[in-house]
């Protein structure tokens, strides 16, 4: 053999090294990432948090092993708005998503494609990047991110914002039983608890043979109403219950009707729980638990007799006589941004890398979780000019490191327009929260957070001037942000309210 075929195939042979290196680097050394997002699950109820009433051994388990983020809150209060800030890491006012998106066959709302349609094709979701970078991603379950049944609306499907595998929910709304679902491009109805069905995908997706990491998004379309039928499993330790209410003493607080529906939706709650436990229980079994980061959270928070209401940022009253329609508001609805339900649920487990147990006080939101995966795959952000991101990396606070200059401020909007006008909008401090509801005045909140985290007093209207100082510094703060993101409520007749002078 001459000596150019000898140094053809030792250079040959260099580069097969070097591809087996980077190619065992994205299949080994790359960690899998399973990311559970429930729905309408608050942040009592999991018994980790303390709540008397929760069964969820599962959740616990995890939060045992993992870290847990006592203050985790959602940018929008209801499904589609923190969807959208959960998959591109931005407002969803920044992509005209205003409250949660009507389905073309709702029989209650109009469908307007043109208006709160879904989430921008042209947007960087966090699928995107890391299936560019080799993981192969999978999303089963709820979208509720556009309607993709018509030709206008297919860009909307999930495979279109990053998924190279999708199977469940059209919509936003959908049976605890029987459901239909989308599998392998074409509907069908599935006979079964429709947990439980999108868990046996889930699953099967995990079983798969592949050679690339995965990211799996698991999203389940419980504990969101309607909550039954669950398992019989999933509803014995509620049979009996007597639930403790978090607001008894409200005035007029229908506690019959409490009592019965707080024993559905946590039940709802543990059939969320019994398949947690199997998913955890299909890594195990697959041996790939140790490379496998599991992140758990809910789209936003819930309300369940919490001041007066049910539900969660179109709250709805829970007391025994409803409040009639207004101009703006449909008879029964509370619109709020109260930090019921604002706040969610949120546990990371990472071997070698959580501390088992460990609970962060720090404030994070649903903007942080896309540059943290991505820095959890070793995926490079996008340039602010590609897509900007409004949140950051949380490493450093899952490694348990000591990050002195961590903002705990925390901003939240919500244009409630399914049911009810209402402009909210919120700047919240550790001490301090200012709502402000730019749609009607009369509605404006302040709490001091610090001395009543339950926010049952409404100072808006103290004359202290102390307090009158507080509200025009957080009143800035929401007029700061809005200009930041060019908030598309400063272009509306609300501009020239005194509000914005």
């Amino acid at each position: 053999m001459n000596n150019k075929k000898i140094k053809f195939f030792i250079a040959a042979f260099c580069l097969l090294l070097v591809v087996q290196k980077v190619y065992s680097f994205q299949s080994e050394d790359r960690p899998n990432i399973l990311f559970i997002l429930t729905d309408d699950q608050a942040p009592w109820a999991f018994g980790a948090s303390g709540d008397p009433n929760a069964y969820t051994p599962n959740i616990d388990k995890l939060a045992d092993k993992g870290v847990t983020f006592q203050n985790a809150f959602t940018t929008t209060p209801v499904c589609s708005p923190s969807r959208t800030s959960i998959m591109t890491g931005r407002y969803a006012s920044e992509y005209n998503i205003l409250d949660f998106i009507v389905s073309p066959t709702h029989s209650k709302l109009k469908y307007d494609p043109n208006v709160n349609a879904g989430l921008d094709p042209s947007s960087i979701t966090f699928a995107e990047m890391l299936q560019k970078s080799g993981y192969y991603t999978g999303l089963v379950g709820k979208w509720h991110l556009g309607d993709w049944a018509s030709d206008e609306g297919k860009k909307y499907h999930p495979k279109n914002h990053g998924f190279d595998f999708f199977m469940g929910l059209t919509g936003g709304g959908a049976s605890p039983v029987d459901p239909e679902l989308e599998i392998e491009g074409k509907l069908q109805t599935v006979q079964g608890l429709t947990t439980d069905i999108l868990t046996d995908q889930a699953i099967s997706f995990i079983n798969e043979e592949r050679r690339s990491p995965f990211l799996l998004c698991f999203n389940t379309r419980a504990p969101h109403s309607q909550w039954l039928p669950v398992a019989d499993e999933d509803w014995a330790p509620f049979e009996n219950l007597d639930p403790v209410l978090p607001n008894p003493n409200y005035p007029d607080l229908d506690i019959e009707k409490v009592k019965k529906q707080m024993k559905e939706y946590l039940a709802s709650t543990a059939g969320v729980d019994r398949n947690v436990g199997r998913l955890i229980t299909a890594l195990e079994e697959k041996g790939i638990m140790d490379n496998t980061i599991v992140i758990f959270m809910s789209d936003h928070g819930y309300n369940m007799g919490h001041n007066g209401i049910k539900h969660k940022g179109n709250g709805k009253w829970i007391t025994k006589t409803i409040p009639k329609k207004t101009e703006n508001i449909n008879e029964g609805y509370r619109p709020n941004l109260f930090d019921n339900s604002l706040k969610i649920p949120a546990i990371v487990y990472w071997k070698g890398v959580t501390q088992a147990g460990r609970k962060i006080d720090q404030t994070i939101s649903v903007l942080d979780v896309y540059p943290t995966l991505l820095e959890m795959a070793g995926v490079g952000l996008p340039s602010d000019a590609e897509h900007k991101l409004r949140g950051r990396s949380l490493i450093p606070l899952i490694k348990g490191e000591e990050v002195a200059d961590w903002d705990n401020d925390f901003y939240s909007e919500y244009s409630m327009v399914n049911y009810a006008t209402s402009f909210l909008r919120s700047y919240r401090t550790p001490e301090w929260k200012l709502v402000r509801d730019f749609m009607d005045p009369s509605r404006d909140e302040l709490y001091h957070i610090a001395l009543d985290p339950e926010e049952n007093i409404n100072l808006i209207h103290d004359n202290r001037e102390e307090v009158k100082e507080i509200v025009a510094v957080l009143h800035q703060k929401i007029l700061d942000k809005m200009k930041e993101i060019n908030d598309p409520l400063l272009g509306e007749v609300m501009v020239d309210r005194e509000y914005f002078r």
